[in-house]
């Protein structure tokens, strides 16, 4: 019998050549690198369009890292896919003194992925109308939600009325998938019974409430994804002997830097680079890399307690996953495993793994800026 699933990876390969093969002849140059990839194209089937290759990116490690997690608990060895030299050295630096002060202390408060549609109402009492039909029927919608998936749960709906606008922020458990395409073909179900109940017109399932990939406010004080918090308490032996800088050097940085300095350019996050340690992550395990701009919006806060160094970092929107999406490639799927943190029951370890990496990362870099070394290492690593 002919083996029909060998015959259709045959043919995927087939394809990604001869797309490959159109571009190479459209633009005139030949794409040796690009062509060059281990895994079957079939793989990444769900993940991508017009396939022509791979784009490879270095992958190294950071660690080990000793966590006290909720979820996560022991040390780990974290992937970081990045072109950015010194970063992974710096990351690494932090989670040794970490380490060896104990290590992080981290927890998930909060766990929901929002959408919020917009629909046009015919004014402020219809609006109303539309409001009290939802809050007095969350079981019928409830219903519909669980008729669209049987991984994912509607926990809240909060709504926001503007003159003929209505936005409704829904609120969703997606259990170990990020979620945004389980919640947003839910939210399409909820919003054809809301327009055919009360007559209010969807225009968008997404009304920018979310709000998804862009820095938001909302999320920054409410939490979209996971909301995580990790701290640690860094000796002053350690921070005087390892990163060559006093207490009261990094707490006067972060305070100028962090708090100050991003208040006064208004930016939604106070820290010092997130985003690195995120990116870096959140492509080594097949996470939406657009979603790092949301991590971005994260706090370090630094303080003295009893001379010694307490660290916090407060990542309002950590939005992972651990099956679904790009997790599922076999590079993602094995840099995952590296941490115990493929497959069902894993996304919540992981969200604090991320906000360990990013305390390690900050403090690295707080700790290079205060004793003036960030240049140089850049000059020696990052050229």
């Amino acid at each position: 019998m002919e083996n029909t699933g060998l015959k259709n990876r045959g043919n995927q390969r087939s394809d990604v050549d001869d797309r490959r093969k159109a571009v190479e002849k459209l633009v005139n140059k030949e794409l040796k690198s690009i062509s060059d990839y281990s895994f079957d194209p079939a793989a990444a089937s769900k993940n991508i369009e017009n396939m022509i290759g791979v784009t490879q990116i270095p992958l190294g490690f950071a660690g080990p890292v000793k966590i006290n997690g909720e979820y996560a608990k022991g040390d780990f060895i974290v992937p970081m896919a990045t072109t950015e030299g010194a970063l992974v050295a710096s990351v690494a630096r932090g989670m040794s003194l970490i380490t060896a002060s104990g290590g992080a202390n981290v927890k998930v408060f909060k766990d929901a992925m929002t959408r919020a549609p917009v629909f046009r109402v015919k004014g402020i009492e219809h609006s109303s109308d539309v409001m009290k039909w939802i809050s007095g029927n969350m079981k019928k919608i409830g219903d519909a939600v669980g008729k669209t998936t049987s991984h994912g749960k509607l926990m809240n709906i909060e709504t926001f009325p503007n003159g003929r606008s209505l936005f409704v922020r829904m609120s969703y458990d997606t259990g170990d998938a990020m979620g945004m395409n389980m919640v947003t073909i839910a939210t399409e179900a909820v919003c054809r019974i809301i327009e055919k109940e009360t007559g209010a017109a969807l225009v968008s399932v997404s009304g920018n409430m979310c709000t998804d990939k862009k820095p938001a406010w909302i999320n920054a004080i409410g939490g979209r994804g996971k909301t995580v918090v990790a701290e640690s308490l860094i000796s002053r032996k350690i921070i005087e002997t390892k990163l060559h800088t006093s207490v009261e050097s990094v707490i006067e940085t972060n305070t100028r830097k962090n708090l100050i300095g991003s208040s006064m350019a208004g930016s939604a996050g106070h820290n010092a680079h997130a985003a690195n340690m995120v990116a870096a992550l959140y492509i080594a395990t097949g996470q939406d890399p657009a979603q790092v701009v949301e991590a971005s919006m994260t706090m370090t806060v630094c303080e003295s307690v009893d001379g010694d160094l307490y660290i916090s970092v407060r990542m309002p929107s950590v939005e992972v996953g651990t099956v679904g999406g790009g997790t599922r490639l076999p590079c993602q799927t094995e840099a995952l495993e590296i941490m115990d943190c493929s497959g069902n029951g894993k996304a919540r370890k992981l969200a604090e793994i991320v906000a360990v990496t990013v305390l390690a990362g900050e403090l690295s870099t707080l700790g290079a800026q205060a004793a003036g070394h960030l240049g140089k290492a850049h000059s020696e690593l990052g050229r």
